[in-house]
């Protein structure tokens, strides 16, 4: 039944947000002062404006579950993203959990980690 879930997430600028997430390659299918919706693949994500928001104390975050977390991590990579701060990429890694994780913070502190489960052999 639940076939799509997609994350809400507060902007501090819908310009500046649209601008960065257009880097790591998604399309505008909506946008406005207040709210954006942005597509790539079959991942969906939405915007609110939210012009208080201190990126740094931001806690909202996604989850993805991408086919090939490698893959996104060098796309992830080509964009520049420094390794600290806001905006930043955390580069994939193993964790002990048995996942191969990434860890994305955008221009407003929004987090998405992204993870993918080790190929069963």
């Amino acid at each position: 039944m639940l076939e799509k879930l997609s994350p809400n997430l507060p902007s501090r600028d819908i310009d500046v947000t649209e601008a960065f997430w257009r880097r790591l390659g998604f399309s505008t299918v909506s946008a406005d002062a207040g709210y954006l919706l942005m597509k790539r693949d079959g991942a969906e994500v939405h915007f609110w404006l939210n012009r208080g928001l201190v990126s740094e104390a931001n806690d909202a975050g996604a989850y993805r579950r991408p086919s090939d977390v490698d893959a996104l991590d060098a796309e992830g990579g080509a964009v520049g993203l420094p390794a600290t701060g806001v905006p930043r990429l955390a580069r994939v890694e193993d964790k002990p959990r048995g996942l191969r994780a990434l860890a994305l913070v955008d221009a407003d502190g929004d987090l998405i980690r992204a993870g993918q489960e080790p190929a069963r052999g």
